[in-house]
């Protein structure tokens, strides 16, 4: 099959496109012929060396899926060749066929084609489980960077949908207002002094939980911008790995910092979180409660331009590949 390869640790041009030995379903899995690839920023990191594949997972980048169902492995219950499915990967979606547990692959929201459906699963499960990691409520405030973006895009209307005020952070006036047409009720530049502004907008309070998708850079600012008892979850490093945190802030505040890799959960945690978007988020998209982001897509042979466009700094939404 063809797949994406790495050559070596660095810039876009280091993904090429190589022949590579078919993968084959094991018992409990499915093996999927892929439409269509999310791309993702766990994938810069992967292609830059930073961000390595569970332990026995293959080096073949792309964290989500969506495609047809090619052989059904043993043990497998509920699904037939030729079905249409999407799926939570821990890695191997750069590639024409992809192996994964079947307790990851779920059918793709009704109305939705598959080529969109790939740049779902990941960000919708990404987003539900750390809102439950860190117990989002009805009637708080949240704050989610990078409004404009995949993970920003969805996180801004689900907590819209559970009753929330939402804030957020995005890098131009044409990406706040696509927040705003998201639902964020407060939309602020970063280049700014966005915790001052943030702080005038909550009336001094601060605000309850944080979707942190920069890491290092915005450890001290979003504890600045934390409520009393406000929790944050880590999701992301686009700022680095390693910061200052402000213990004795922490301690006043009675705050909450934690992290989570959906990636490296183990396949039961996964399975569930999968379950749960089926159910709950699915339905949602496809009543429009819950708008698809913006997409631009890249056929699997422009896949260094696709990382280009990620990283370029001028991305709005979700960028997929397509086979």
């Amino acid at each position: 099959m063809r797949a994406v390869v790495v050559t070596e640790p660095g810039g876009p041009e280091v993904l090429q496109i190589a022949d590579v030995e078919d993968p084959t379903a094991g018992p409990g899995e499915l093996l999927i012929r892929t439409v269509a690839a999310g791309v993702n920023r766990a994938d810069i990191l992967q292609r830059q060396g930073h961000y390595p594949p569970p332990k026995g997972t293959t080096d073949t980048i792309g964290l989500e899926v969506s495609g047809h169902v090619e052989v059904v492995g043993d043990d497998v219950e509920g699904w037939s060749v030729g079905d249409p499915c999407v799926a939570l990967l821990a890695g191997g979606g750069y590639a024409e066929l992809v192996a994964v547990p079947a307790g990851q692959v779920i059918a793709p929201p009704e109305g939705v084609d598959l080529v969109t459906a790939a740049g779902l699963v990941e960000v919708a499960a990404t987003v539900v489980s750390n809102m439950d990691h860190v117990g989002l409520r009805p009637g708080e405030t949240f704050l989610v960077h990078g409004g404009a973006g995949g993970i920003g895009s969805f996180a801004i209307q689900y907590a819209k949908g559970q009753g929330c005020r939402v804030a957020t952070t995005a890098g131009s006036a044409e990406k706040l207002e696509v927040c705003r047409r998201l639902g964020a009720d407060i939309a602020l530049d970063y280049h700014d002094d966005w915790v001052t502004q943030l702080k005038e907008a909550t009336d001094g309070k601060g605000v309850d939980v944080i979707l942190d998708i920069m890491g290092a850079k915005y450890l001290d600012p979003n504890v600045k911008s934390l409520a009393r008892r406000g929790r944050m979850v880590v999701i992301g490093l686009q700022g680095g790995v390693k910061g200052e945190l402000n213990l004795g802030l922490l301690l006043n505040k009675g705050a909450t910092v934690t992290a989570t890799s959906l990636r490296y959960r183990p396949v039961n945690e996964k399975a569930a979180i999968v379950a749960r978007v089926a159910a709950e988020v699915w339905p949602l998209i496809s009543s429009g409660e819950i708008k698809v982001a913006h997409e631009t897509r890249f056929s699997i042979d422009e896949v260094q331009q696709a990382h280009e466009q990620l990283t370029g700094g001028n991305n709005v939404g979700k960028i997929v590949l397509t086979f």
